[in-house]
């Protein structure tokens, strides 16, 4: 049986409309109530409906969007550039989650095609053959967006993976730091890029480059449980560069726990900049990457090609910043993006 907004409402204890504003607008929403949502969301397998089916909508003017996940904060930042760039442009959108899972992604790009839609996000670059042969076949506008290492399918808006993973550990090792381990999480294209850019900068110093790799999706719990093992295992360790913010927070709530002093004895460094990361103290080194910015940018790629279907722009690296935190240094700063 198809699942309803009211159905996800339920399971979350909010009412239909909250549901409505979170899928649409996810920064107006409380985090805790956005939790609770995500988790329905997930539990129930939603996901949109056309907007033909839905009172007082008409079919047209419909861009998909998908996502792996909503519980992480950076698609969240993601889909607020989206409908901001749509809510200007008078379109909607249709979202679905597929939880990092190619087939699960093949089954819900399936879905969306089926409504007709104008054009459509998506949030990796590898996918199944049938996923592939389902977009080529649907002949809409398609952009790529969070990565813009090598060829896309149509278009793709984001930013280097290999050379912000490479920066931030050249950042590591002018701190004097040479024990550093890579805490990866699930192992997907954007990890495994940050950690090729990351082995290249160990390499250049003829260091080793360490990486526990668990093939789990991030926590701050899991950031806590692969610092302890990368002690066991590496005990002269005198930095990590995790993949994510969340395992960087999760590490240094450990070390604070165990006494051990950040950046004296450990230096922490993270992805993605969230701005929890940099408000705290201290505040966490980060690659800060302008994710609403690309939500903003990918729609207005996909409207401009839906325009004028000879429209070509198949790149657009947006860059990234590096955010000399505390946890890297006593002195925070921002160091802008190589050229």
């Amino acid at each position: 049986m198809t699942k309803t907004l009211q159905d996800i409402a339920e399971r979350a204890g909010v009412t239909r409309m909250t549901v409505s504003r979170y899928l649409r607008t996810p920064d107006k929403v409380a985090a805790h109530t956005g939790e609770r949502i995500a988790r329905a969301i997930s539990e129930l397998n939603y996901a949109a409906k056309t907007p033909a089916a839905m009172p007082g909508n008409s079919p047209g003017r419909t861009l998909g969007v998908l996502i792996p996940s909503f519980k992480n904060q950076i698609f969240a930042d993601l889909l607020s550039g989206i409908e901001q760039a749509t809510r200007a442009s008078h379109y909607q959108t249709l979202i679905a989650n597929y939880n990092y899972d190619p087939r699960s992604e093949e089954e819900q790009v399936r879905n969306l095609l089926a409504w007709n839609i104008d054009g459509i996000i998506l949030c990796d670059k590898q996918h199944t053959h049938r996923t592939v042969k389902y977009l080529r076949a649907a002949r809409i506008p398609i952009v790529e967006v969070m990565d813009t290492e090598g060829p896309c399918l149509d278009m793709q808006v984001g930013y280097n993976n290999f050379n912000a993973g490479y920066d931030m550990t050249r950042m590591l090792l002018e701190q004097g730091r040479r024990c550093i381990v890579y805490l990866g999480s699930l192992d997907d294209r954007r990890d495994a890029c940050r950690f090729q850019g990351f082995r290249k900068a160990m390499q250049e110093q003829k260091l080793r480059a360490a990486r526990l790799n668990p093939r789990e999706m991030s926590s701050q719990r899991l950031g806590a449980t692969l610092l302890e093992q990368a002690l066991r295992l590496h005990p002269e360790l005198d930095a990590i560069f995790c993949t994510n913010d969340d395992l960087s927070l999760g590490a240094l709530s450990w070390c604070q726990r165990q006494g051990i002093t950040v950046p004296d004895e450990i230096a922490i460094s993270g992805f993605h900049g969230l701005e929890s990361g940099r408000a705290m103290y201290p505040s966490l080194a980060s690659v800060i990457t302008p994710r609403y910015d690309i939500g903003y940018q990918a729609v207005e790629l996909l409207l401009k090609k839906i325009a004028d279907p000879a429209f070509i722009a198949n790149s657009i690296d947006l860059n990234y910043q590096i955010f000399v935190g505390e946890t890297l240094q006593s002195r925070q700063r921002i160091h802008e993006k190589r050229d």
